[in-house]
């Protein structure tokens, strides 16, 4: 598979700030990786799967209003300001900061079972869960195409929970990982006006780079 990703990217495309362009109705996903998306996805059908993204890109605003909700609600419910956003990122990450911003990244589900309720959740990919299907097919093939689960089950690996939902298109975001490194990220971090910025220590945004930033399936760093 030949990677066209481009050798060089903005501040603003790295954070969100602004978009490169991007494909799929509700999806958003650069073009390489979205004609591969479209690749699995029509194979997986022929196994009675059907693919659909349950979340796709993730603009800075869009993920700043889910931190400052998340924030402004465990905080409501009584929790120190730290321990509201130590809450938040077990599974949200600090705008800025997500890989949602890069249309490489998706959450999947399986839109041919039967569900109810939340659905992105770890029950859900497994034993008798309704999108076990899926997920199993996942691990079988989704690597073909490109795709590699982000949040992974190895109990070594720090950071965000396992997200079984969650994959990520190697070829080009792998390069824009190795430029985000280039970045000052603590940096980044620190200069947004976002609810809890001003109680943020700096072991804790050490540890939120290290473990929930980098804490990522190795295939992928």
């Amino acid at each position: 598979m030949n990677c066209i990703a481009q050798d060089n990217y903005s501040i603003e495309v790295l954070t969100g700030k602004t978009s490169l362009a991007l494909y799929g109705d509700g999806i958003g996903l650069q073009k390489q990786a979205y004609d591969a998306f479209l690749k699995m996805k029509a194979d997986a059908k022929k196994q009675g799967i059907e693919i659909q993204v349950a979340s796709g890109h993730r603009d800075f605003s869009r993920q700043k209003s889910i931190w400052n909700r998340k924030y402004k609600a465990y905080t409501d419910q009584g929790m120190s300001p730290i321990q509201a956003m130590d809450k938040i990122i077990e599974y949200s990450t600090y705008p800025g900061t997500s890989r949602h911003h890069w249309g490489t990244d998706i959450d999947i589900i399986d839109a041919a079972a039967t569900y109810s309720g939340n659905v992105l959740v770890p029950e859900k990919y497994q034993g008798d869960g309704p999108f076990c299907k899926l997920k199993e097919w996942m691990d079988e093939n989704s690597q073909k195409y490109g795709f590699y689960l982000v949040y992974t089950d190895n109990p070594d690996r720090k950071g965000f929970y396992y997200e079984p939902w969650h994959y990520s298109y190697k070829p080009i975001s792998k390069p824009m990982l190795d430029a985000y490194r280039k970045l000052d990220i603590a940096h980044i971090i620190k200069s947004e006006d976002l609810l809890g910025r001003k109680h943020m220590t700096t072991d804790f945004i050490n540890s939120y780079i290290q473990e929930n930033v980098l804490g990522i399936n190795p295939d992928l760093r």
